[in-house]
């Protein structure tokens, strides 16, 4: 896949009608935005078209409304926090290619700009339907896609308006393939991936692309059990996926084909069972992994696996990290994670963060200034690192 794309700067916009397609998909509690850092991303490609003097309109889905209009997916509370963050008012259409949002475009002044509702208030958005993208389509004469969360969806406001348009990037698309693209392509070595998370079943082609192009790969995680356990040690009751051991045992031995340090956790976090609440006060011990008892599961990695694991992602020249190392929402399972984010925010490395559970990670932690970069897609990355196509940026013209 060719990741230089045309962005905002390399097309005419002054005085044209720019269809923008950000990530709005924004966390709400009662109607009120918890966290706007989905909007922030997306002010900076906003503000040069405006002040380019295009005419802007923004799209976006919210939430799984499968083709409804459910009043709290509404875009509303996102187009109040715009109209806050930019200083001037953005209009919210009643409708998405309807009457209201026509007018509206149609209306639109250069330098303003105005928010389509839910994407996915019309069921055809989902099915990439060429008429509902034609429709949108319509309203424009160029289309700018900055929403990388959603751009390995193949649907009408990511893909499919590229059609109709000449469809370039933003800066956000632009920052994410520019960064990942290049330490996939042509990273500085050594480079360490460090990959977590619960299933190994979710991560099978990132694992397997990875080891064509990494010096290490860590696993930690509740995957990691199943590596274990394909080794031929006992895992306890810990999280196992019986159906992937042969894959796991394929990838060992490929790693070592290849000259790949694959390094897996040597000591666990054990405790009888999975806390529930998620966050409720448990008893632990740490044990050897190659000695977790029968009765007890692995819900972290132990204090050596995270010296390990940390001195490999600080000798590095580019990391990778995706999926946390343990139930990281509970205080006492969450020291690998912690672990993980510290070495990345100290390394001088090349730090890139797919993410999900990790991005959520380095930020609660306050190590999010000290990484190179956190991407804004989760399902997006972990396909990228996969080496896919990804519909929305296949779309954009290459320069």
């Amino acid at each position: 896949m060719n990741y230089n794309k045309k962005n905002v700067e390399d097309i005419a916009v002054a005085g044209k009608t720019v269809l923008v397609r950000c990530d709005f998909n924004v966390p709400l509690k009662d109607g009120v935005i918890t966290s706007d850092k989905r909007i922030v991303e997306a002010l900076p490609t906003i503000k040069y078209l405006m002040g380019q003097g295009a005419k802007v309109i923004l799209c976006s889905h919210m939430g799984k409304p499968k083709g409804e209009v459910i009043p709290k997916y509404s875009l509303a509370p996102v187009a109040a926090r715009l109209t806050e963050l930019l200083g001037v008012n953005v209009p919210l259409a009643a409708d998405t290619i309807g009457a209201d949002a026509k007018a509206k475009a149609a209306a639109l002044k250069n330098g303003e700009v105005m928010l389509l509702e839910n994407t996915r208030f019309d069921k055809r958005e989902e099915k990439n339907d060429p008429e509902f993208a034609k429709e949108m389509a319509s309203m424009a004469e160029i289309y700018v896609n900055d929403a990388f969360g959603a751009a390995h969806r193949a649907h009408a406001s990511t893909a499919g308006v590229a059609a109709y348009l000449p469809a370039v990037c933003g800066y956000l698309i632009q920052k994410e393939i520019g960064v990942m693209g290049k330490a996939l392509a042509d990273p500085e070595r050594p480079f360490v991936a460090i990959l977590g998370g619960a299933k190994v079943a979710d991560k099978l082609n990132v694992i397997d692309n990875l080891l064509t192009k990494v010096d290490t790969l860590i696993i930690g995680g509740g995957m990691a059990y199943t590596f274990l356990a394909a080794q031929g040690y006992s895992v306890g009751t810990s999280l196992l996926d019986e159906s992937k051991l042969e894959y796991c045992r394929n990838m060992l031995k490929k790693a070592e084909e290849k000259g790949v340090k694959l390094l897996l956790p040597i000591d666990t976090v054990i405790t009888e069972s999975f806390p529930d609440p998620i966050d409720a006060e448990i008893d632990v011990e740490v044990v050897a992994s190659n000695q977790i008892p029968a009765d007890k599961m692995g819900l972290d990695i132990g204090p050596k696996t995270r010296e390990l694991f940390a001195d490999a992602a600080k000798s590095a020249k580019t990391v990778v990290w995706n999926g946390p190392m343990g139930v990281f929402e509970n205080p006492t399972l969450a020291q690998g994670t912690i672990a993980v984010a510290k070495a990345l925010a100290e390394s001088e490395a090349t730090t890139i963060v797919g993410g999900g559970d990790s991005a959520a990670a380095c930020e609660q932690l306050g190590f999010a200034s000290k990484i190179t970069h956190i991407s804004t897609g989760g399902g997006a990355s972990l396909e990228f690192l996969e080496g896919l196509e990804l519909p929305g940026i296949a779309c954009l013209q290459d320069k």
